[in-house]
């Protein structure tokens, strides 16, 4: 006996109704799956960040390092000068004292001047 047109819809609606079941349980499993993927990608992108400032920070400690201590060397380069000019003066005053004294002299005399002026 063939079944009924009754019995047919029944059977062809039973086969959707466990289709969209089907559907529904992939769809969870995918929504699921999703979930997973991108918060292991979260995490390894925010790893990815804290590697990145970390270093960032390493790399700013030590530029502050060197500039601090490239600092420390032209100090040290101008204390040199000017220990060498002052010795320089100190050898012209022996060589030539009433030079300097005169020289010294007009210059106390030029500045008096000038502050009286004003």
């Amino acid at each position: 006996m063939s079944p009924t047109s009754t019995e047919t819809v029944k059977s062809n609606l039973g086969e959707a109704g466990n289709h969209l079941a089907q559907a529904a349980r992939d769809a969870t499993s995918a929504v699921k799956n999703a979930a997973g993927v991108a918060g292991e990608e979260l995490k390894l992108g925010k790893a990815s960040v804290k590697a990145d400032l970390a270093g960032s920070a390493s790399a700013g400690l030590a530029a502050v390092e060197e500039g601090t201590a490239a600092a420390k060397e032209q100090a040290d380069l101008l204390m040199e000068k000017g220990r060498d000019l002052i010795d320089s003066a100190a050898d012209l005053i022996r060589e030539r004292p009433i030079a300097a004294f005169g020289t010294a002299f007009a210059a106390g005399w030029i500045i008096a001047k000038l502050a009286r002026s004003k």
